[in-house]
């Protein structure tokens, strides 16, 4: 697995071997929903960074799942339709959402490292 990159919006993405990207939520933001029941997975096409591709709704709560750069979505998690506890049971694993080719791959390297992501959550646990 190579290094995962994170959001603000706490999504993970991981650079696969073909150069597409794996996007999921991270283990903070799953834990933070509850459990989860339902996940709307996003349409094989174009979406902008920043644009809502998915929903995730949890016993507590609905939350989107946006998209950290510009690409194409590709493939998504067909698991999830049936199994959406997988995103607690294994959020940077089998939970897995959706994967996109990057408009520009270089943007990646732009996104949060994991100390980075770290020091964000506990910032969000001492506000």
């Amino acid at each position: 697995m190579s290094e995962l990159r994170f959001t603000e919006d706490h999504e993970w993405l991981r650079v696969e071997a073909d150069g597409s990207v794996t996007v999921g939520i991270t283990a903070y933001a799953q834990n933070a929903l509850g459990d989860v029941v339902y996940v709307q997975l996003p349409e094989l096409q174009h979406y902008d960074k920043g644009a809502e591709a998915s929903t995730v709704e949890s016993v507590k709560a609905a939350s989107g799942v946006y998209m950290p750069l510009t690409g194409e979505v590709v493939a998504v998690n067909e698991q999830l339709a049936d199994q959406p506890e997988l995103v607690n049971e294994d959020p940077l694993g089998e939970g897995w959402f959706f994967r996109f080719n990057p408009a520009d791959m270089a943007e990646v390297d732009a996104l949060l490292d994991q100390d980075a992501y770290d020091r964000l959550i506990k910032a969000n646990d001492d506000a």
